[in-house]
């Protein structure tokens, strides 16, 4: 069959996944439907909104599908008849009985170098860990998370500047490539896939509200990357005043302790620095409870007598 010819069924939720819907509908292929989830509030006013991968398929007049539960509902998907599902942070676990209905199964987008990194939150997680090189897997879809065969993979290289957010951006492209390069394999039939090695396999976790609110006893690399991977959002915070201080960007000054830990020790042009267990950062991006987001100098200029402050 023509790899462009193909009825894909896509699934996925957030800008990520429309990013690539979107990359697919522009290369004219042939997509017959979305699911997604369903739409949530969004910002302060809790207005309701279509999801990112929505309001793509609104636009080209694609079809759209919201059900609740995914694994009660998917007997609508047989009267579709697509030949491929291709899903990418669809947000719900898929159960098998969906993922045989297409004639050459279900792949999906996974945002790490599998077997590394299963689960929820692999690009958080990649830079949470350290790591400098990431990418993407295109996998069988098959009912236990992230384990099934790999078909292709596209690595990423994580700089030291990058956060959560350039990581995002990065790995939506990466993901859009390397479906570019697998999808024509259709042209011969069923690709066949690499077989994962279960002795390689790492997990990843949702990242929870209380990992949001910073670990003062990490070390000060282990402190940078998880400012790096809660930026730009939700952004880890540590508490100023019983106030909730978010850091957006953090840098390494020293290594030296000699000041209780959680103690500004410095809050001026030249820097506002931060003691941890095993040495000092510096603070570069910051937004105190109620304000803008900043540099550490507008913050420091706004806000006097921050040395000697603990923050928790």
């Amino acid at each position: 069959m023509n790899h462009k010819e193909m009825r894909i069924l896509f699934m996925g939720t957030p800008k990520i996944a429309a990013h690539i819907l979107n990359g697919l509908i522009e290369d004219g292929y042939n997509i017959i439907g979305l699911i997604a989830q369903k739409d949530k509030p969004v910002g302060r006013k809790g207005i309701i909104e279509p999801v990112p991968t929505k309001k793509v398929a609104l636009e080209h007049n694609i079809p759209v599908y919201q059900v609740e539960k995914i694994r009660l509902e998917y007997e609508f998907v047989k009267e579709i008849k697509p030949d491929l599902i291709v899903t990418c942070a669809y947000g719900q676990i898929v159960p098998q009985g969906l993922l045989d209905i297409p004639l050459y199964g279900s792949i999906n987008i996974h945002g790490s170098l599998l077997p590394e990194l299963r689960g929820a939150s692999p690009i958080q997680s990649a830079i949470i860990e350290g790591k400098t090189v990431s990418g993407v897997t295109i996998m069988e879809m098959i009912d236990k998370m992230d384990a099934g065969a790999m078909y292709l993979k596209e690595e990423v290289i994580v700089e030291k500047e990058d956060n959560y957010t350039s990581l995002y951006d990065k790995i939506a492209e990466a993901g859009l490539k390397a479906l570019r390069k697998f999808l024509p394999q259709y042209d011969f039939g069923k690709p066949n896939g690499e077989e994962q090695d279960e002795r390689l396999v790492t997990f990843c976790s949702k990242i929870t509200k209380e990992q949001e609110h910073l670990n003062l006893e990490l070390s000060t690399q282990q402190f940078v990357n998880w400012v790096r991977g809660l930026s730009e959002t939700p952004g880890g915070y540590l508490l100023l005043d019983d106030r909730i201080f978010k850091i957006y960007k953090a840098d390494i000054i020293a290594d030296s302790v000699n000041h209780d830990i959680g103690e500004i020790i410095r809050a001026d042009k030249i820097g506002l620095y931060l003691q941890l267990s095993n040495g000092v950062v510096s603070l570069l991006e910051v937004q105190l409870q109620g304000k803008s987001k900043m540099s550490y100098r507008d913050f420091v200029n706004g806000n006097k007598n921050l040395v000697g402050k603990i923050l928790k």
